[in-house]
């Protein structure tokens, strides 16, 4: 990993112990509403239902996770990071920071998901490997999204404005995905051909992120 970007990456670290409130926030809005979805369903929900449920606040966590990546960055330390970084660097460390704040999120909501409203996956590894596919590629486009929302005197509801339609299909393609891992026959080649379509999206999104990010670290 290049010098820069590893301290970079540092700095988010480091930033994030400091400001321990948002990352538990986040922990506590996971928690909360996977309780309130417990509290309000008389019964476990079939596997269809829960998938839809795990997906739509894997959607959510992300926007509270991602949101403060570049709005919590002033003016007057971008101007240094502008100094010290190349565009390039600085938007792959925002993402490779943001892409393992996800998958620790997406693990936690698993594991209430788990704890709260049952385990209707029967291929649970394959679903896992599901759930960090996805939390890779949410994080990537919500990532980009937070770049473009900070341009915008820093309003945070872009970023779920901007982000919907380009998830939405990313968000169906996995939900397809998932319901292989409930099912009792697996089908593995038509998994196989989902997953690299997939990691295809996830690699677009993070062409396009080096491509038009130089543009908006000018501006």
């Amino acid at each position: 990993m290049n010098k820069k970007v590893f301290a970079l990456l540092k700095k988010d670290v480091l930033l994030e112990f400091r400001q321990q409130h948002t990352f538990y926030g986040v922990l506590l809005y996971i928690a909360a509403t996977i309780f309130v979805m417990y509290l309000s369903l008389s019964e476990s929900p079939n596997a269809e239902i829960w998938n839809s449920l795990f997906w739509v606040i894997q959607l959510f966590v992300c926007v509270n996770a991602v949101a403060k990546s570049f709005i919590q960055e002033n003016k007057g330390r971008m101007l240094y990071f502008f100094s010290i970084a190349s565009p390039g660097e600085f938007i792959t460390a925002k993402i490779i920071y943001n892409v393992f704040l996800m998958l620790f999120m997406s693990i936690v909501s698993l594991g209430l998901f788990y704890l709260f409203l049952g385990k209707p996956v029967i291929n649970e590894i394959q679903f896992i490997g599901i759930v960090l596919l996805g939390g890779i590629g949410i994080s990537l486009v919500f990532t980009l999204m937070s770049a473009i929302a900070a341009k915008a005197q820093q309003n945070a509801a872009l970023i779920a404005i901007l982000g919907f339609p380009v998830i939405l299909p990313q968000l169906l393609l996995l939900m397809k995905m998932s319901k292989a891992a409930f099912a009792e026959v697996f089908k593995e080649g038509a998994f196989m051909q989902l997953a690299g379509l997939t990691c295809l999206m996830d690699a677009l999104v993070f062409i396009m992120a080096l491509i038009l990010f130089p543009y908006l670290w000018k501006d």
